[in-house]
């Protein structure tokens, strides 16, 4: 199965190696049609510590790394805000 990527913003960058990745997706209300707004939390491994509030990321799913990462920022993005 392949990893999923996602990309969001990041909301928290407080904790060593650990960042805070919120990814908002638009669908449509069932009963109403109209689109909304759905965001979730994510909790991303950032090695380096690069990635500062408010920086777009893309993150790939991975095996677990502790009781909430299961999610790695993406090399390529490395440094750009």
């Amino acid at each position: 199965m392949p990893k999923r990527i996602l990309s969001g913003t990041v909301v928290s960058s407080n904790t060593n190696k650990t960042i805070v990745v919120k990814v908002t997706r638009r669908v449509k209300h069932k009963l109403y049609k109209k689109i909304i707004s759905r965001s979730k939390k994510y909790h991303a491994h950032d090695e380096e510590n690069n990635f500062k509030v408010g920086d777009l990321v893309r993150i790939i799913e991975t095996k677990p790394i502790s009781k909430l990462k299961t999610w790695i920022v993406m090399n390529d993005n490395q440094g750009n805000n």
